[in-house]
């Protein structure tokens, strides 16, 4: 009997698509950093040619785009019309914050992009709206809009050590021992509190200091 002939399917790849680009580059970003992205290591990534992914992403710049745009469009805004506009308000500062949380180096991408498509307008139209439910007038809507995303912003620069000098409290004893006490009486008596890092009830307070400032501005109609 004759060798049998046997027939190999071969194993298909799945289609290279912008999604599957955009993915591969965030896992890249996300393992190794943002320096490490680059059209040849996302290629890498896939399995595939570098040239092939210029069918679908015309250069670096438009890589880093599609990273931030993914990463807002990630962005959890559920919202209740009928809650406190305070609830809604903490509610929108932690959404930003949770995404930070899921993608803490590709956020670095996300703070360098021009705002150039809808997605990354999520968050202000819901701030705005939000201070018009609450009675504030337009421009003050705006200033409540930047501050909240400016504590949002500056709380996810200390998530991702990008501001270390709050974190940089002297830790060492012998540090702490050559201070003079007529100079220093509040640190030293503190220091325990000072070492102490806790980012979720520091982020909490200080959200709640913010909110508390913005009740206290006034309304349309109140003067």
């Amino acid at each position: 009997m004759g060798d049998r002939v046997r027939s190999v399917t071969p194993m298909t790849r799945p289609v290279l698509t912008r999604e599957r680009i955009v993915h591969a580059a965030v896992d890249l970003i996300e393992r190794d950093g943002v320096d490490a992205l680059s059209m040849r290591g996302v290629a890498g990534e896939l399995g595939v040619a570098v040239m092939s992914l210029y069918n679908h992403v015309p250069n670096k710049a438009a890589l880093f785009q599609g990273v931030a745009q993914h990463v807002m469009a990630g962005m959890d805004l559920p919202d209740d019309p009928d809650e406190p506009w305070q609830d809604r308000g903490r509610a929108l500062v932690r959404a930003f914050r949770k995404v930070a949380h899921d993608y803490p180096r590709c956020m670095t991408v996300v703070l360098t992009q021009k705002v150039d498509f809808p997605g990354e307008l999520r968050p202000a139209e819901r701030a705005l709206s939000i201070a018009d439910a609450a009675g504030f007038d337009g421009p003050t809507s705006v200033r409540i809009m930047r501050a909240l995303m400016a504590y949002a912003l500056g709380a996810q620069m200390r998530e991702i050590g990008q501001a270390k000098a709050l974190d940089n409290f002297p830790r060492s004893a012998d540090v702490l021992a050559s201070l003079d006490p007529a100079d220093f009486p509040h640190v030293i008596a503190l220091a325990p509190d000072l070492i102490r890092h806790d980012p979720e009830s520091d982020f909490e307070f200080g959200l709640d200091l913010l909110i508390s400032a913005l009740e206290a501005l006034p309304r349309q109609g109140t003067g």
